[in-house]
C-alpha cells in the first residue's frame, strides 16, 4: 500500500480534563500516513484520482474546530473514523501530539493505526 502523508499539521481545539482546559483552545500537532494506491493517478497524471491532501487537511481543521474532548485518544479515534469514512481511506496511521502538556517534555500524545494495508 502506498502512503500519502501530512506532517506537522497544527490545529486548535478544546482538549483536556482540567477545568481551565475546557475554556480555552489548545494546539495539537498531527502527523498522518494515509494508505492510498497512487498508481492510477500517477499513470494518468490525473488529480481527480489522487487523494486530495489539501481537502483532507481542511477537513481535519474543521473537525478540530468543532471538537471538544477530554482525551487525545478520543480525538484521534473520532478523527480516524471521519477521515476513513469521508475519503475512502482504507488504512491510516495518526500521531497526535499535545505540546506543552507535560512541562519537561516537548509533547505527549498517542499514535494509532486503523484499517487494513
Amino acid at each position: 500500500m502506498d502512503k500519502v502523508f501530512i506532517e506537522g499539521l497544527e490545529v486548535d481545539t478544546v482538549i483536556g480534563v482540567y477545568d481551565w482546559e475546557r475554556g480555552i483552545r489548545q494546539c495539537l500537532r498531527l502527523d498522518l500516513q494515509l494508505g492510498w494506491d497512487t498508481r492510477a493517478p500517477a499513470a494518468e497524471d490525473d488529480v481527480a484520482k489522487a487523494l486530495d491532501y489539501a481537502a483532507v487537511s481542511a477537513r481535519i481543521q474543521a473537525f478540530a474546530g468543532e471538537a471538544s474532548f477530554f482525551l487525545v485518544e478520543t480525538f484521534a479515534e473520532r478523527l480516524a473514523e471521519v477521515l476513513m469514512a469521508e475519503f475512502g481511506i482504507p488504512w491510516l496511521r495518526l500521531k497526535l501530539t499535545k505540546p506543552g502538556a507535560v512541562p519537561a517534555a516537548s509533547g505527549v500524545g498517542v499514535e494509532i493505526e486503523r484499517g487494513c494495508r
